[in-house]
Order: structure tokens, then sequence, then C-alpha cells
């Protein structure tokens, strides 16, 4: 009768094996015995003490060997814990025991480590692909970019340079700032792309007494896609005029760049981009802040020179 914490025994947990007309001392069991007290042996019916037998893997070794006439039977039970392993493809869920399968238990090709996966064929494959975020490349000048071997996919994140301000040297009202370069980000699958032509804009150059410079375009180029994002204007020496920011195409997001204001008491100042921020503008000798980041306007300036718009840029993330 089971008790808590036994396990019932069930007819399957017990083997039988009998011989009839063997002379033979030693006998092939169709099981392995744990031990030699987990046997009940009998000849002709006597039960057998255990030091009258051994056994060792499936083989019961008796003391005497028999002769023709005897009948010998051999009951077995199977101790609670011990494991039998079936074959290949022939599970009895009646035998079943509790046991964690490790790889030494799989019909697997190959060799398990912390390096390997087991696939779907049984075969222990090395890991050399890792999905996700891989590697960066940034250009802040034209050039080519090259897809890094095992990459997949890019973010492209382009940034527009910035336009510069304008500079009056009798009427403050005829200043303004430069505005800000559009900004595009485009997600790509570049399995069949392996270059790009990149273009970083320059910002627009500063000015003395004259219109601002617009900034140049950034662009990403792979012969399929382009992804722009256009530089922001220059100011115009228009009294209380306002320029507007560069544009953006080709991206999954395009995003105009800032306006830049007009002269008055706060100064005229450079519009902003997705990367940067536009530059303060001054009044006769005092100094003006230029802009900061990639793609920020200047601001204008009375009676002195303005500042330069910022540089463009094109980020490129790569993924595995």
């Amino acid at each position: 009768m089971p008790y808590i914490g036994a396990k019932e025994l069930k007819a399957s947990d017990i083997r039988r094996f009998d011989v009839t007309s063997s002379t033979s001392a030693t006998h092939t069991l169709t099981w392995t015995p744990p031990t030699e007290q987990s046997l009940i042996v009998t000849i002709n019916g006597i039960k057998q003490h255990e030091d009258a037998y051994s056994v060792s893997g499936t083989t019961l070794t008796l003391s005497s060997p028999l002769v023709a006439t005897d009948k010998l039977e051999v009951i077995g039970i199977n101790d609670i814990g011990t494991t039998i392993t079936p074959a290949q493809n022939s599970v009895d869920t009646d035998k079943i025991v509790d046991d964690a399968v490790t790889a030494a238990k799989l019909n697997t090709t190959g060799t398990p480590s912390s390096s390997t996966f087991l696939r779907g064929d049984m075969a222990w494959t090395a890991v050399s692909d890792v999905s996700g975020l891989s590697s960066m490349q940034v250009f802040t000048s034209s050039g080519t970019w090259t897809k890094t071997e095992g990459i997949t996919k890019v973010m492209v994140e382009v940034q527009g340079a910035g336009g510069s301000g304008s500079a009056h040297a009798s009427n403050d009202t005829l200043t303004g700032g430069g505005s800000g370069g559009g900004y595009a980000r485009k997600f790509l699958d570049v399995s069949s792309i392996s270059t790009s032509t990149i273009t970083v804009g320059a910002g627009g150059a500063g000015v003395l007494n004259a219109v601002g410079n617009a900034g140049g375009l950034s662009k990403w180029a792979d012969g399929s896609n382009n992804v722009i994002g256009n530089g922001g204007n220059g100011a115009t020496q228009a009294a209380y005029n306002c320029v507007v920011g560069g544009t953006a195409t080709g991206g999954d997001v395009n995003i105009q760049g800032g306006c830049g204001t007009w002269f008055n008491y706060m100064k005229s100042t450079g519009g902003g981009s997705v990367l940067g921020h536009g530059g303060c503008g001054g009044y006769n000798t005092i100094a003006d802040q230029d802009p900061t980041g990639y793609g920020g306007g200047s601001g204008g300036f009375y009676k002195s020179t303005t500042a330069a718009g910022t540089d463009g840029i094109v980020i490129v993330m790569e993924y595995k």
C-alpha cells in the first residue's frame, strides 16, 4: 500500500524471467536489476537465498549450474528511483519516471556547449549571428557608406545644414536669423544594398552687411532610396522678415527646420533643427552666440559679421 512519500508499484514495475532445460550457471536477464535484493530467485519453486546468486548488469550468476530438469524463475522489482531509458521511438508512458532531460539523452549531432544551440534537425550549431543593433557609422563629411558584414537593416538619420543670418550696417530691422535644416529618418532593408553615397551639407557662411547664405543639403542615396534633409535658408534683408526652415523628403519621418526670426529686442535668432539649436543675433559690438549641434541657423547681426550655420550630419545605425 502506498503512503505519503512512497510510490505505488504497478505491474510494469515487476519483471519476470523463466528458464527451463538449462545446464548453465549464468543467465542473461531482460532488464538490469539494481541489486541482488531486488530479485526473488526460485529453482523448482524453492526460493534461493541471495548468497546463492549474484548479479552484474543483466547477468545473473548462480553459485551452482542448473541441471536440465530444473526450472529457474526470477522475479525482479524495479526500485523507486531506478531510471529506465527507453529505446528511440519506443516510449511507454507507464515506464517513464521523473528525471531531467540532459543533452546526453538526446539523439543529436555536433557538440553541445555554451556557444552552440540545438536546431530543429537536432544538430548542435555554433551561434554566429545575433540579431539587433550591431554598429553605427557617423558621417560629418561626404563619403560612402559600406555595409558592415552581417548587417541586414539600417536606420538612417539625415540632418541638413543650417543657414546663416543676415547683417546690415545701418538698419537693425533689416537683419534676421537663418533657418534650421530639415531632418529625415528612414528604416531600410539593405539585404541587397552594399553601398550608399553620403552627402553632408555645409552650414551657410557668415556675412557682413549682406543677406545670409543657405545651408547645404544632406543625403543618403543608395540607388533605390533617397533620404534628404535640405539645408536651412539664409536670412534676407527685408524688414521684419522670417525665413522658413529647410524641408525633408524620403524618410519615414520628415521634419522641417525651425524659422529664423527678424531683429527685435530679443535679437534676431536663428532657427533650430532636430539635432541642433539656432544662434542668437547681436547688436553693434555685442558678440553673437553661435548655433550648436547640427543643422542650426545662425542669428542676424546689426553692424557686424554673422556666424555661420552649423553643418549637417548623416547617422547610420546598423542592425543584424
